[in-house]
């Protein structure tokens, strides 16, 4: 355990629990019979065709986009493919992207430092220890609740955008290329969720560069980097990786463990786990779209179970809006029929509720709706 500046506890790093050998989870790991992982359905993704076969329910496809006909010659392939972003965006909020631009040689690079930086020793990752005024550096909880169960898991977060919040000092020195590798990825994911952004935008019937505007334009938008390690847990069905919730941001693009599955996604009643398709990213809707189209798109509640034999890296990065401006549902999309949905916020204001409370479903978004 680690004494650590601001938690309400002394911090304990899950990595470092889990190499001890110890065969059972201490208690305040242990979630509650209701939160716990369950039988469910698993399968692997295909190429999305918006299908219903009633008598075979589990065999839905999470949405998987190839994105190589939006920029070609082909009118009718680049409707079809606004088209399945759409129904993936208004039925799903989780989708993935093939053929996205960025180099699978980049993301297989990410993924490989920053198995290397959580390879090292304990007192090396110790000097990037965070705190919950900014959450920047090494974690392992998320949240400031006094005896809250905790998750199964580690993480380094930074900010990458803007770039007067880019403090590469925060930033591990070791591996020696990770700086490198961390700004050549970050330049590169962000150009994908602007493509992403443009995309919802004509969508939901709005100018093309709409979304992007309402996060602050491509300067000044926020972004950042949540890297997590779910080390292997002896008894992997009393506890999760990470707890269920929406993200409280704009877009997700995950950068899933090219060999072991762990994100589900809530369906109705039902948690599907996702198998991730070699080379993709897994896009989803935060709870900033979701206010922004007032409520055309969701932001989907998901969760992470974790593995008793293998452990697991993955890349999460937040394109968000500036933290200062404030999020409103755009006024095209406001009608007499529908109104707006939701109070003006900042996204400063909004994401206090989970840098707080940490991760706790959809609690945030849907009490904004019952404010007004």
């Amino acid at each position: 355990m680690m004494a650590s500046e601001g938690w309400p506890e002394p911090v304990i790093r899950v990595q470092a629990l889990a190499e001890s050998g110890i065969s059972s989870i201490p208690q305040h790991f242990i979630k509650p019979k209701s939160q716990r992982p369950t039988k469910t359905n698993s399968f692997t993704s295909q190429t999305f065709h918006h299908v219903h076969d009633e008598n075979n329910k589990n065999n839905i496809n999470i949405p998987v986009i190839d994105l190589q006909h939006l920029y070609g010659e082909d009118e009718k392939l680049r409707e079809e493919t606004l088209k399945r972003v759409s129904e993936a965006c208004r039925e799903w909020g989780f989708f993935q992207v093939l053929n996205h631009g960025v180099s699978h040689d980049l993301m297989k690079r990410a993924r490989e430092v920053w198995r290397e930086f959580f390879e090292l020793p304990l007192e090396v990752k110790e000097e990037y220890a965070n705190s919950p005024t900014t959450y920047e550096g090494y974690g392992s909880r998320l949240g400031v609740k006094k005896g809250a169960i905790l998750d199964w898991s580690d993480y380094f977060f930074l900010h990458y955008m803007p770039c007067s919040l880019r403090d590469q000092t925060k930033w591990p020195s070791l591996p020696t290329s990770l700086r490198n590798v961390i700004n050549e990825y970050g330049e590169e994911v962000v150009k994908l969720g602007g493509r992403v952004l443009e995309l919802l935008s004509i969508n939901l019937g709005l100018n093309d560069d709409f979304l992007l505007n309402a996060f602050g334009g491509e300067n000044d938008l926020g972004g950042c980097l949540r890297v997590n390690f779910y080390p292997k847990c002896p008894q992997p069905d009393l506890t999760l990786g990470l707890s269920s919730h929406s993200d409280p941001g704009g877009l997700t693009i995950l950068l899933p463990d090219d060999y072991v599955s762990g994100l589900q996604v809530r369906r109705g009643e039902d948690w599907i786990t996702v198998k991730p398709v070699p080379n993709a990213f897994i896009i989803n809707i935060g709870d900033q779209i979701q206010v922004l189209s007032n409520a055309i798109y969701k932001s989907i509640e998901h969760r992470v179970i974790v593995n008793s034999n293998k452990d697991r890296v993955s890349l999460a990065f937040f394109y968000n809006p500036r933290s200062d401006l404030l999020i409103q549902p755009a006024k095209e999309l406001i009608t007499k029929d529908r109104p707006a949905l939701y109070p003006p916020m900042t996204f400063d204001e909004y994401r206090l509720y989970i840098r707080t409370k940490g991760p706790c479903g959809k609690a945030q978004v849907e009490s904004l709706v019952s404010q007004k």
